[in-house]
């Protein structure tokens, strides 16, 4: 019985451990960053850190669509037939706090290559972030 309560508890720190997974940066092109010099490269890569130290908040976006199109079916008299059909989309949408801040690792590494493109001195690497 002890076996079993030991090995549950051991299965349940394992999930839980899986579920809290580290943030991994998402890819960023350096090439938007080679018209920056050394200098601006490092005051970039400082800004976007004290935007992730101070706590990340993800833009919100809200939005509306229209679409025109033609639609075909059944009719409700029997027989079918082609029409226009009309959509109206509104909605918002928000990015969640982990992606924003993958962006926002992946713009450090990009500024990071770009530097090193460059022969920049090191740009001082962030801290892992949760």
């Amino acid at each position: 019985m002890k076996a079993i309560k030991l090995s549950l508890l051991a299965g349940s720190a394992l999930l839980l451990g899986a579920c809290a997974t580290t943030v991994k940066p998402t890819y960023v092109s350096p090439t938007q960053y080679q018209a920056l010099n050394c200098q601006q490269l490092q005051s970039e890569y400082s800004r976007i850190q004290q935007h992730i130290d101070s706590g990340v908040q993800p833009a919100k976006r809200t939005g509306m669509g229209v679409g025109v199109g033609l639609g075909g079916g059944w009719g409700s008299r029997g027989g079918w037939g082609i029409g226009p059909t009309v959509s109206v989309n509104m909605g918002q949408s928000s990015n969640t706090k982990k992606t924003e801040l993958a962006r926002l690792m992946g713009e450090q590494e990009a500024l990071v290559q770009a530097a090193q493109f460059k022969g920049c001195p090191a740009i001082a690497r962030a801290k892992a972030q949760p």
